[in-house]
């Protein structure tokens, strides 16, 4: 589901000038799913160097929050819209026999580790509860690395985000396009095969941006045809922080949702 807007009619609109509330989203959080959420940061913090902000069950790389959903979910990341999340260390292979000690889930296990020329040392692993991890080592973006979309319209997807949510169009090492919220960047590859489900309840639930001002960005966003899965209302986080959240579906039925962060 993409709303009512055509990708056509969306790559038209990603080229206008972008009002400032729209340019002024942030990468905001990825919401997991796992059946204790205490256990799942801890897992995090162990493995992907998130640290503890003050909120039971969650965590954060730099400015990018990780939080859970206590239940069982349908299935894993791959086979839905965002196929994996990326993390980048300073030194990979110092990293790989640390992970493979601890047992972790490593796809390719025998040689997990390519060098790609030209761009970066990476492998594959997943945690524990479906969600698919690339691991690389690039030195100019250390941290959350990106997040990897899978789209039969990559440019139409790409686009999509980009008119909604702002970022600044970019090229990897230059030889990956995408888009790039400050060190996390947004990629989005093509779908062979099959279809997509919905994130809505997966391993990887929804992915989050934050603009300083909803009420005024959600105008914005209905403006350009983009129905809200649920409107922009108060909420109050396990923090006792107040806030304002609202959800919309992307295309291929990724969940996002939209918040405006507590004051600072």
């Amino acid at each position: 589901m993409h709303s009512k807007l055509a990708l056509s009619t969306i790559i038209t609109l990603a080229v206008t000038v972008l009002p400032s509330d729209a340019r002024a989203a942030d990468y905001h959080h990825i919401h997991l799913v796992a059946p204790d959420a205490k256990e799942a940061a801890a897992w995090y913090i162990e493995h992907m160097g998130c640290e503890d902000f003050g909120r039971e069950g969650a965590c954060a790389v730099g400015t990018t929050q990780f939080i859970w959903f206590e239940r069982e979910a349908t299935g894993p990341t791959v086979g839905s819209g965002v196929n994996h999340i990326g993390f980048s260390f300073e030194d990979l292979e110092a990293k790989m026999a640390g992970w493979q000690a601890a047992g972790l889930n490593i796809e390719n296990a025998g040689e997990p580790i390519r060098d790609i020329p030209g761009l970066f040392k990476l492998a594959f692993l997943s945690d524990p509860w479906g969600t698919r991890i690339e691991v690389v080592e690039d030195h100019e973006y250390l941290g959350v690395h990106h997040i990897h979309l899978s789209s039969p319209d990559p440019d139409g997807t790409l686009a999509w985000y980009e008119n909604i949510f702002g970022g600044e169009r970019d090229s990897l090492k230059g030889r990956i396009g995408g888009l790039r919220y400050g060190g996390v960047w947004l990629l989005v590859s093509q779908l062979r095969e099959g279809t997509l489900a919905a994130t809505q309840g997966r391993a990887l639930d929804h992915l989050g941006w934050g603009f300083p001002n909803l009420d005024a960005a959600a105008e914005e966003i209905k403006a350009k045809g983009v129905e809200f899965q649920l409107e922009p209302r108060p909420f109050t986080n396990p923090l006792g922080q107040d806030m304002r959240i609202s959800f919309v579906i992307g295309p291929d039925d990724v969940r996002i949702e939209i918040v405006q962060p507590p004051a600072m």
